[in-house]
């Protein structure tokens, strides 16, 4: 089963788990220094907040899947709607380590697909503070050919998405 992603960058962390906690009636599942995420049943979304870029509000949608088939789908579905395309294996990023697929849509907003294969300690080894950077591994520019998937920490140029 398919789960909605939303992540939202945040000025105040603690004030925004504070303020999404009473919205959602729950507790995050995982909170960081810089990071916090609720994987909701009802409604069935995976929202994270982090506090790692300048440029606040929401940073990209997804979809969450929970096995390799559902993300081979999911990269069918983005590969018919003609847009550049990329996808990275093993990738450690939001202290996940996952498989997925960024598409941008027509209007501008990145979308992950992704498969979470597992926890690491850290959020992304080569993480840019600066105004102009995105969500770890959100691609900042895709080229009309899809870039090949190498197991590569989040967002370093060797990956192609930073």
């Amino acid at each position: 089963m398919k789960r909605f992603h939303v992540h939202v960058s945040v000025a105040d962390l603690p004030a925004s788990i504070r303020y999404y906690s009473a919205l959602f009636d729950a507790e995050p599942t995982v909170v960081r220094d810089d990071y916090a995420k609720w994987a909701l049943d009802d409604p069935r979304v995976n929202f994270a907040i982090s506090n790692r870029t300048e440029k606040l509000g929401v940073d990209h949608l997804g979809i969450q899947v929970e096995t390799d088939a559902e993300l081979a789908e999911m990269q069918g579905r983005l590969a018919s709607a003609d847009l550049p395309m990329q996808s990275q294996s093993e990738t450690n990023c939001c202290y996940a380590t996952s498989n997925k697929h960024w598409s941008v849509d027509p209007t501008g907003i990145a979308w992950e697909s992704f498969h979470t294969l597992g926890n690491v300690p850290t959020y992304g080894e080569s993480r840019d503070r600066s105004a102009e950077a995105s969500a770890c591994c959100v691609p900042v520019q895709l080229n009309a050919t899809p870039k090949p998937s190498t197991k590569t920490a989040c967002c370093t140029p060797e990956s192609g998405c930073c």
